[in-house]
């Protein structure tokens, strides 16, 4: 099957998130990156692309847009990389011109703009597709399928943390380019730690639980001196049907890089994660000794194998499990093309629901503790 012609808005040479993407576009060689609007000026842009090999460079994702969507051999798809302040009007772009859209999360950094995007969305014929990388981890795959099956019984506990440490020196005072923008609320949004890598917790637990928070009461701090920005926060969550659950954000706990870690506890058993450790999953039944699930191995499920892409023993990680969403991207994108609903060609992939299930769980945090943790509904 032909490649994808896949354009790129931000993402330059320099960018660690724009290099990430493409890496994860050829990993199935599912994608060929032939334009891109790489960055904020259309010198920086085009130098950008000129290093990169992409043959068409753009000043704006505007002109972007337009250009492509009138040629014969233009993009049929869009990766959006930039900073959440640019991902509404981007996106709003390219769906307007029926351009399928591949994004960086979370949605937006306001709520208002993810409401009004979710509204281009609906109305839209192109697909829309949200990177939470983390989904498309094999042994995360199977947890949500053993969660689906039964095997832990009825979930009455998840237990969701992110903590990493480069924000404990003011690394945004230095220079650093990515904490310059993401502790800066006119480009981040109303959240930094919960924003940034708390909507990664959020959405995971949900994923994998198959279970919504209704409501949480979150105590936001910021620790770094003149900082606007939560870089440390406390959840406790409520999901609907009843099970409690608790998350953690940080971005100033000393000897964590990513500590993202997930477990779920039913009245028949529990499931423990850790994506620094990603391809072991432990379950433990109820009153039975745990037992070790691994990437590949023996008891790794169908779900988990067909996301896998070599064998057990072979760490596997962060850039398969972006590569897991583009490659699932690339069918969804084929299937519509081919005459298949959006919603059925989907599946399982990020798409706007969760991008909008992420901007209320920011907004409550925010709201809750801006109230001394009251209890706030998302």
């Amino acid at each position: 099957m032909a490649r994808i012609r896949l354009g790129m808005v931000g993402g330059g040479n320099d960018a660690f998130i724009g290099g990430v993407h493409r890496i994860a576009s050829r990993i199935d060689d599912r994608f060929d990156l032939v334009a891109g609007a790489l960055s904020s000026t259309p010198e920086k842009s085009a130098a950008s692309a000129e290093a990169l090999g992409i043959p068409r460079s753009y000043g704006s994702f505007e002109e972007m847009a337009e250009a492509e969507a009138a040629r014969e051999d233009g993009i049929e798809a869009v990766s959006i990389v930039t900073p959440n302040h640019v991902h509404a009007a981007a996106a709003k772009a390219f769906l307007a011109k029926g351009i399928h859209v591949i994004c960086d999360k979370p949605l937006t950094s306001t709520l208002e703009d993810a409401e009004a995007l979710a509204a281009s969305v609906a109305e839209a014929e192109a697909l829309f597709i949200l990177t939470h990388n983390y989904t498309g981890y094999p042994m995360i795959r199977q947890a949500r399928e053993m969660v689906a099956a039964g095997d832990l019984g009825e979930i009455r506990i998840v237990q969701a943390e992110y903590p990493q440490d480069w924000l404990t020196a003011p690394a945004e005072n230095e220079g650093v380019k990515q904490a310059e923008w993401r502790t800066d609320p006119a480009r981040s949004g109303a959240g930094g730690s919960v924003g940034d890598i708390g909507t990664h917790a959020h959405n995971l637990a949900c994923f994998v639980s198959g279970l919504e928070v209704e409501s949480l009461a979150a105590d936001l701090q910021c620790w770094g001196a003149g900082r606007k920005l939560d870089d440390n926060a406390h959840m406790m969550l409520r999901f609907a049907g009843g099970a409690r659950g608790m998350l953690w954000s940080s971005q100033v706990a000393p000897g964590n890089e990513n500590a993202l870690k997930l477990r779920i506890y039913g009245d028949k058993g529990g499931l423990e994660w850790s994506q620094e450790d990603p391809n072991y999953l432990w379950f433990t039944p109820l009153g039975e000794p745990k037992r070790l699930i691994t990437r590949n191995g023996a008891g790794a499920s169908e779900a988990s194998q067909s996301v896998s892409r070599i064998p057990g023993g072979h760490p596997e990680g962060y850039l398969e499990g972006f590569a897991t969403i583009y490659n699932e991207a690339a069918d969804a994108i084929r299937a519509v093309q081919g005459g298949a609903s959006r919603e059925s060609a989907m599946g399982v992939l990020p798409d706007i629901t969760a991008g909008m299930a992420g901007m209320r769980f920011i907004n409550a945090c925010v709201t809750s503790s801006a109230n001394d943790a009251a209890w706030t509904k998302l």
